[in-house]
């Protein structure tokens, strides 16, 4: 039910645009609290501890989302060295971000339905209700993306430092040789889908029955 068209009609990109501002900043605020709160200094120092978009936005990934559909923010820089349990904590570190897309998708989902449960659209002209239809399913699609493309096994993306933590040292130490070459496979992924197979479109594919199974439980939550 959900698809990449939203960025083909020119007139969604203000809703886009503000999802993009809430979903980057929920991101990356919940990968600086976290580490905050496990001791780590280094984002508070950087004035990362903050739900303010400006402070978390990386232009080259903003435009890019754009253009191709997927990008990303600023990364917050983590020590964990400063962690009590180091591998424990930075795997939860990597993975709060993740979730907080999950967790933004989940509650547009339930919000998009509750709306309609609870008559909140009758009486709304036309463009009002389409409107939240489309900010709603934009904020639904584009966090349950950035969940996705997050979790893939790429520097410096989280999947490539969660997959880092349950890597023996001489795996990790390798990998971090040979980290600057990432870059072209990534470019790959993103740029020839013909050549992987279309690697990104299978991942990305997924959004489709997770956005399914949260409209599954908010139609029964509202008796839909």
């Amino acid at each position: 039910m959900l698809t990449g068209g939203l960025l083909n009609h020119w007139e969604n990109i203000p809703f886009i645009l503000v999802v993009l501002l809430i979903a980057f900043a929920c991101h990356e605020f919940a990968h600086a609290y976290a580490a905050d709160k496990f001791g780590d200094p280094t984002p508070r120092s950087m004035g990362r501890v903050t739900l303010n978009p400006m402070v978390h936005l990386d232009l080259f990934g903003t435009i890019l989302i754009l253009l191709v559909g997927f990008g990303w923010a600023k990364p917050v820089l983590v020590n964990p060295n400063y962690f009590k349990k180091p591998r424990l904590m930075g795997i939860v570190v990597s993975v709060v971000g993740p979730l907080a897309n999950l967790i933004l998708a989940f509650i547009g989902v339930m919000l998009f339905f509750g709306f309609g449960a609870l008559g909140l659209y009758d009486g709304l002209p036309a463009w009002g209700a389409d409107a939240i239809s489309v900010f709603y399913q934009a904020l639904i699609h584009f966090n349950l993306l950035l969940f996705l493309f997050n979790l893939l096994p790429l520097p410096p993306l989280d999947g490539y430092r969660i997959l880092n933590y349950f890597l023996p040292m001489r795996a990790r130490l390798a990998l971090q040789g040979v980290e600057q070459w990432f870059i072209f496979i990534f470019m790959i992924l993103v740029f020839f889908p013909v050549l992987n197979n279309n690697t990104l479109g299978r991942v990305f594919s997924l959004i489709d029955p997770i956005w399914d199974g949260m409209a599954s439980f908010a139609r029964t939550v509202y008796g839909l």
